[in-house]
């Protein structure tokens, strides 16, 4: 027997080593998820630390980690295995940050100036309660039915939508919440920040200041084959060059968003393994680049900091809206934009107006064309920083839908021959959007669609 327990206790030691030597590489990895994710989530949205273990952090190998939270300090703190610690530092206006022990809690930093939007209007066009519109071609029944579909019913976890938000001809129709999720929770659009990144491009080309077919500027292409790069080649993720956007594993994506301290340079010094504007590849590390871009177009970073809200977020209301930074204080625009549901909608209502927001041109019309054409070698579903729905991924749903994308199915759906924009936040990629959406527009009776009651 003690031969036995003997023998079975150097096996367990055995493949404990084992499990630590394989998995140790990726500790960091984790650590940093679990960090940057605890901090953001209770800075930010005042959640709390078990709120986000058992929500945000609910995901494979991440779950490993434990959290501490320095209120004082404005830090979290997270290990794995008691090992690989990893903090993230919240700063207001910026954010939390993901920091290694190099960098200097105590150096002074700029922050983006802000202004809120002042108006008496009602909710989309201003933040005051939106007014009781009743439409005569809406099935409030149906419409209602669609949006409670998109929940989970009490005790699954299945579907695990937080939020839902309808507008329809420039009006809420049907808003949803999760328990624990308000109209004022802040959530994390993942990806959906690419499209506001995007966004700033289409911004600086109306009012002159930039030219996307020109080649891309920056220095270490200029004497090799990728000068032949441009921003429009950026913008439809169609650069050619290599990237590898993984998350179940270390890749380009997982060591530039949970190690770099620069995210703009990671894209930079890849080499090209494709031909420019005809090998579509989807990258983080392309709009991280392209952030890069947009901070080389002011003469200080306090100009591109305020850039960011003065153009755009605060511009259109989206006041809840903030937009995190690394290290060398770049806006990570591949992932980190945080915003409430509602501001997220405002954001696809502007695109359903192409670009005008209440009588302003915020960007010409054709750019909103241009963000929803499709680009070569994406067989129909990218165009610039947006998904499509031009070859039917959505089969019961208008081929002219387009939509901001993140990671576990947050979601800011414009359907322009619909008048319609629909924004789902949750956490599973396994939630039906076809079906979702097919309800919904179920709800809209065609033959009266242009009519108010």
């Amino acid at each position: 027997m003690k031969k036995f327990l003997k023998i079975f206790v150097v096996l367990l030691l055995i493949a404990l080593v084992y499990l630590r030597i394989e998995n140790y590489p990726q500790l960091d990895l984790i650590s940093g998820f679990s960090a940057k994710s605890v901090a953001s989530g209770h800075f930010i949205d005042g959640r709390s630390i078990e709120t986000i273990q058992k929500g945000d952090n609910d995901i494979d190998k991440v779950d490993w980690a434990t959290n501490e939270i320095d209120e004082n300090g404005k830090l979290a703190v997270s290990k794995v295995y008691g090992l690989k610690t990893r903090k993230a530092i919240y700063r207001e206006g910026l954010g939390a940050t993901l920091i290694n022990d190099d960098f200097d809690v105590t150096k002074p930093y700029n922050t983006p100036k802000r202004t809120f939007l002042k108006n008496n209007l009602p909710y989309p066009y201003g933040n005051n309660n939106p007014v009781d519109t009743v439409f005569a071609s809406v099935d409030y029944y149906k419409l209602q039915k669609a949006v409670e579909a998109a929940f989970d019913k009490a005790g699954e976890k299945n579907k695990r939508t937080r939020s839902v938000v309808v507008l329809y001809k420039d009006h809420l129709v049907a808003e949803k919440y999760a328990p624990g999720f308000t109209a004022t929770s802040k959530i994390l659009g993942w990806s959906m920040t690419k499209s506001l990144t995007a966004t700033y491009f289409g911004i600086l080309q109306k009012q002159g200041k930039i030219d996307i077919m020109k080649p891309a500027p920056i220095a270490e292409w200029k004497n090799d084959s990728r000068s032949k790069i441009t921003i429009n080649d950026l913008l439809h993720m169609n650069s050619g060059l290599e990237w590898e956007e993984s998350y179940s594993k270390i890749s380009d994506a997982t060591k530039m968003l949970f190690i770099a301290e620069d995210m703009t340079k990671p894209q930079i010094d890849k080499p090209l393994v494709g031909q420019p504007n005809n090998s579509w590849n989807y990258s983080s590390g392309t709009t991280n680049l392209l952030s890069g871009i947009l901070r080389k177009q002011f003469k200080t970073h306090q100009e591109y900091l305020d850039f960011w809200y003065s153009s755009l977020l605060d511009k259109i209301g989206m006041n809840s809206a903030i937009v995190e930074v690394d290290m060398a204080g770049n806006f990570v625009g591949s992932s980190y934009g945080w915003a409430t549901t509602r501001d997220w909608a405002k954001f696809g209502l502007l695109y359903l107006n192409e670009g005008n927001w209440n009588g302003e041109q915020i960007f010409d019309p054709s750019w909103a064309k241009y963000v929803a054409t499709p680009t070569n070698s994406s067989n129909g579903l990218y165009g610039g920083h947006f998904w499509l729905n031009a070859n039917g991924k959505y089969p019961d749903v208008p081929r002219d839908l387009y939509h901001c994308s993140g990671f576990q199915g947050q979601m800011v759906f414009i359907i322009p021959s619909m008048d319609l924009v629909v924004v789902r936040m949750g956490l599973s990629e396994d939630f039906d959007s076809n079906a979702f959406l097919r309800e919904i527009i179920g709800s809209l009776k065609k033959d009266n669609k242009n009519s108010k009651g």
